[in-house]
């Protein structure tokens, strides 16, 4: 089985003081530098990284690559089919956000905590759509089908079924879709 390498690396505390443009792009070069430490361990050489008209990542020399930040952590991760991850810091949110993230049957499939599950739900489905190239309009067609265990899942998305693993880390979670990929975490911490 072939193993991928995501990468989630700590934002330093000087760029968590930025704010607007600043930070964005602080951030978004902190995901670019998780990634190229994902490609590096894949034995990848990155080249330019281009995106379609709707902001989706375009596959370069057969891989293909995916980024994710919040304000202390970034990560990106390298393979050679679609992949997606995505990061969210587990805390609480509104009773609005439950019913969009997720139907009633998507939430009688494991009996947790509520939140650290709807992040769960969360991550998982926008891990999904990155690999797709779609956006959080197709948030409600991301379903939630068997719940495996604390740190795997499956979704369906248009007839097609993704495995999505979690790693848990600093009151985050990260998700990556996992698929027939072994994985191999790693966490930076400057």
């Amino acid at each position: 089985m072939e193993t991928i390498y995501p990468v989630i690396l700590a934002v330093p505390e000087k760029k968590r003081q930025l704010t607007g443009k600043d930070k964005v792009l602080s951030l978004s070069k902190h995901a670019r530098q998780a990634l190229a430490i994902s490609a590096g361990k894949s034995c990848v050489h990155l080249s330019n990284l281009l995106k379609d008209k709707k902001g989706a990542p375009l596959p370069f020399n057969g891989n293909y690559w995916s980024l994710t930040h919040k304000p202390d952590y970034a990560g990106g991760v390298v393979a050679p089919t679609r992949i997606g991850i995505d990061i969210e810091k587990i805390r609480q949110c509104s009773e609005a956000l439950f019913s969009k993230t997720a139907g009633e049957k998507e939430w009688s499939l494991v009996n947790t905590d509520p939140i650290k599950l709807f992040f769960r739900y969360w991550t998982s489905k926008e891990s999904v759509l990155k690999a797709v190239g779609a956006g959080l309009k197709d948030l409600s067609k991301c379903i939630i089908t068997k719940v495996v265990d604390e740190d795997n899942l499956f979704i369906a998305y248009k007839e097609k079924e993704w495995l999505v693993e979690h790693f848990y880390f600093d009151g985050h979670i990260a998700s990556v879709t996992k698929n027939s990929f072994n994985i191999k975490w790693s966490l930076v911490m400057e």
